[in-house]
């Protein structure tokens, strides 16, 4: 998987979230299994900023998460802050891979990558749905020379 620069206009969404001490294993560092929180919890942020999906989040449809895949490059110290960046990598029919990075919030050194795929799927029929097209979708999908 590719480790990016932190460069600010590389993704097309950025969450700060802060560690918290609960968040620590016993060597003082970030333990591996909150990296996945941190991650969907940028996830969900980046939805909630596209309102069709928004919208749609609310009338019983979610994200599955089908695949997640994380590279763990520098570990995380309390205290601190984390950015985390995110965008579409790709876009199917009925899923989205999304590529993330986590960097130091003061060094801007990255923690690490992730890449995770997600279906649409409708709750009330149990089955995966069309992901709805959105305005300004191109502007949520990474530049595809970044990974080759």
């Amino acid at each position: 998987m590719i480790r990016p620069e932190y460069v600010p206009d590389l993704f097309p969404h950025w969450s700060t979230i802060p560690i918290r001490f609960r968040d620590l294993d016993p060597l003082n560092h970030v333990n591996n299994a909150i990296f996945s929180t941190y991650y969907e919890e940028a996830r969900i942020d980046f939805i909630r900023q596209v309102p069709v999906l928004k919208q749609q989040i609310r009338s019983e449809y979610s994200f599955v998460l089908v695949n997640l895949h994380i590279d763990f490059i520098k570990p995380a110290e309390y205290p601190g802050e984390l950015l985390v960046g995110s965008g579409i990598k790709s876009i199917g029919n009925t899923s989205i891979t999304s590529f993330q990075a986590i960097f130091h919030s003061g060094s801007k050194a990255l923690v690490s990558v992730a890449e995770a795929s997600g279906v649409w799927f409708n709750l009330e029929k149990q089955r995966p749905s069309r992901i709805p097209h959105f305005e300004g979708q191109d502007k949520f999908i990474l530049d595809a020379t970044l990974f080759e």
